[in-house]
């Protein structure tokens, strides 16, 4: 009991709600170069980049230790700026039966806002919930808005 668990954040983004949708829509082998000390790299292993069904293999950082995480990119929907990474194999999986990323940008009042959602199922009791998973994805989206801003 008590095993699934659900984390959100919502960040505000002043580069543009549709530069960030872009970047992990079209361009997520891009995003090792808007944060290189926490994304080694995205590497496509089934399908194309931006279409559903397709697989992609992040390299990446976190709390030192160097990780991976293989996804499906199970839903697009383009209205909502909205897009499902479901974990299919990688260091999460060690802990976690299900993980679900979730990658929506709203703009609300000319604000636009980035929202992350994380939806787990953690394998037994001993696994605690994905607080520093949830300050990492916080942590690169602000880097993202950073290097647009910054960006000549």
């Amino acid at each position: 009991m008590g095993l699934t668990g659900k984390l959100v954040a919502a960040i505000e983004f002043k580069a543009g709600g549709d530069v960030f949708h872009e970047l992990f829509r079209h361009k997520p082998h891009h995003v090792s170069t808007t944060s290189p000390g926490k994304v080694q790299g995205c590497d496509l292993h089934e399908g194309e980049f931006g279409h559903v069904g397709s697989i992609i293999c992040w390299k990446y950082t976190h709390d030192g230790k160097e990780k991976i995480a293989k996804q499906l990119i199970q839903t697009i929907n383009e209205e909502k700026k909205l897009i499902e990474f479901k974990m299919l194999e990688g260091d999460l999986m060690e802990e976690y039966k299900t993980f679900l990323i979730t990658l929506h940008i709203e703009t609300k009042d000319g604000i636009d806002l980035v929202t992350w959602t994380l939806e787990y199922e953690m394998l037994n009791d001993d696994v605690g919930h994905p607080i520093s998973l949830l300050s990492f994805i916080i942590d690169l989206t602000k880097d993202i808005e950073t290097h647009h801003i910054n960006k000549p």
